[in-house]
């Protein structure tokens, strides 16, 4: 154990008065980490590719494979209505078109966003973020909601989630709080202005210069990577630094495997019919 000197130079950012091994050093870094609250496995957009993705369907497909927690899109209508939506533009996903940022709350109520799945699907509707958060709190279930923000709307984005989600979600409850995170920086900068006690995950498919400074500049929780960026050094940089480490989109077994014993907080994924959502990872059979 450090001493209670130490321990206080540790907080405050100076270095210790004693020298110690730097491996040592890094464990009782490790130790001062808050416990992670969410589970292991992450459904990505609900249900994968199994079902309309970023829909209530999609999520309830997601629970009857065991999930407890989902990854989700959250963008803005052109009225400022956080709901949830992959792409700036409606295409794709929906029988809509043009882009998001363009379209209104009540025009895109009257969207279809299941049919382009399968006929199974047809007649889903767009879900705002609202009612996203309502049927997780009535399932005790959780999410991490991802800032997608149009062109230009950061900012906007930003606030608009996290005070939405401070408005609809118990901050004493039972549930841990949403997860916010983002490619965008901005985005979480300004969720964080909005409601800072929301944690905060910076998303990266790439190591840009500063990463590291930014996502604790943002109060960051966590580092949510692309699962090719993870090894033993990264894992080491984002422990030293108090930061929880995720990975996305790990859609088979030796990639899981791989990140398990890199010894990760959580994987997000596709494939809720391939992995157990109550076990990590084992070995893959040659």
């Amino acid at each position: 154990m450090l001493p209670q000197r130490n321990i206080h130079a540790l907080y405050s950012g100076r270095k210790p008065a004693t020298r110690q091994h730097p491996m040592r050093f890094l464990a009782h870094t490790v130790q001062t980490m808050e416990p992670w609250p969410y589970p292991f496995w992450i459904a990505h957009r609900g249900a994968g590719t199994l079902a309309p993705e970023n829909t209530l369907p999609a999520i309830a497909l997601g629970q009857r494979h065991g999930f407890r927690m989902f990854e989700c899109d959250v963008r803005l209508s052109a009225d400022g209505v956080p709901f949830l939506l992959h792409d700036d533009t409606l295409e794709r996903t929906t029988s809509g078109h043009g882009t998001a940022a363009s379209t209104t709350w009540q025009e895109l109520t009257r969207l279809d966003a299941g049919r382009w799945h399968s006929a199974t699907y047809a007649g889903t509707g767009v879900p705002s973020l609202e009612v996203v958060l309502n049927h997780c709190l009535q399932q005790g279930i959780l999410v991490n909601l991802e800032l997608k923000p149009s062109p230009g709307q950061a900012h906007a984005t930003g606030v608009a989630v996290a005070r939405c989600v401070r408005q609809l979600w118990p901050q004493q409850g039972l549930l841990p709080a949403p997860l916010l995170s983002s490619f965008q920086p901005a985005a979480l900068q300004a969720a964080r202005a909005t409601a800072p006690e929301l944690p905060r995950g910076l998303l990266l498919d790439t190591l840009w210069p500063d990463w590291l400074e930014s996502a604790l500049d943002l109060g960051c929780t966590a580092l949510v990577a692309h699962h090719a960026l993870w090894n033993a050094d990264l894992v080491a940089q984002t422990s030293s630094r108090h930061l929880h480490a995720l990975s996305y989109t790990v859609n088979d077994p030796a990639t899981a495997w791989r990140l398990t014993e890199l010894g990760l907080d959580g994987l997000i994924t596709d494939r809720i019919d391939r992995f157990d959502p109550a076990a990590k990872p084992s070995r893959p059979c040659p």
